[in-house]
């Protein structure tokens, strides 16, 4: 479906006939007597660009003026918002029914050949959710679309946990540059951690010198606050390399999801 076809009204498209719109529902409930910065405090612009709003509104026989502050919706105006509201309800009807309610189908790799309808188990393995035709497992789904082994597949109709545990996070941190840098780390502390996590991050420059120092090439490397907190989140163990000034950043958004972290030592 097109976004005409759904109902994609011109009053979301215009930033013109959106503020129209505003002035003319509030109008219409404080009819007759309407205060410009009222309606202004109300939509978010200023009562001179109400003013001018209600000016071109007058003048399209959308409003009638009786006086000063007085003010009526015509015919024309209500057809106008009657019009632009239907669009804006087929609109909203087509992003919950078809575009929201898509995000219910997750993805998964299957791990043998699945039809689409077919009940699954769901798993996760090395931070990627597998599907599993059968319903031996402690969360299960359905099928939407057809796949073979290692190929994804869309998935929805959740039922059950998925049993997993969240990954644990190893942080190094690391001083500037002028106070050490990369010098001041391990090398061979760095290559034993590193070999015991699945994954190695790097944030700064100080710590992705220290990962190669120690013969270590970091799978991660930028965006690593978000990036190590979701691999936690899907069970994978971390070693995380870091910069001290950039440390409570990427703590900060452990600590908003629960992932268990440990900070140690890397000159031990």
């Amino acid at each position: 479906m097109t976004a005409d076809e759904s109902g994609d009204a011109n009053v979301l498209r215009s930033k013109r006939d959106a503020t129209r719109y505003q002035i003319l529902v509030q109008i219409a409930e404080r009819q007759p007597a309407v205060s410009q910065q009222e309606v202004a405090d109300a939509i978010g612009i200023t009562s001179q660009a109400v003013s001018d709003y209600l000016q071109d509104l007058i003048k399209q026989g959308f409003v009638r003026k009786h006086g000063r502050g007085r003010y009526e919706v015509t015919k024309e105006g209500v057809d106008w918002l009657i019009s632009h509201t239907s669009r804006l309800e087929e609109y909203v009807t087509h992003v919950s029914e078809e575009v929201i309610g898509q995000v219910e189908i997750e993805t998964a790799l299957a791990t043998s050949d699945i039809e689409e309808g077919q009940a699954v188990s769901l798993s996760m393995h090395d931070g990627t959710l597998q599907a599993t035709p059968g319903t031996t497992g402690s969360a299960t789904a359905v099928a939407v679309t057809d796949a073979t082994a290692g190929t994804d597949v869309g998935v929805t109709d959740f039922e059950g946990v998925l049993d997993y545990e969240l990954g644990d996070v190893t942080i190094v941190s690391l001083p500037r540059v002028d106070n050490g840098g990369s010098r001041a780390a391990d090398t061979d502390r760095v290559a034993d951690l590193a070999a015991d996590a699945d994954l190695l991050a790097v944030a700064g420059t100080e710590a992705l010198a220290a990962a190669r120092a120690a013969d270590c090439e970091p799978d991660l490397r930028f965006g690593t606050a978000e990036a190590v907190r979701e691999a936690a989140t899907r069970g994978q163990d971390v070693l995380l390399l870091v910069v001290e000034t950039d440390l409570a950043g990427h703590t900060d958004r452990l600590r908003e999801d629960n992932v268990s972290y440990e900070i140690v030592d890397a000159a031990e």
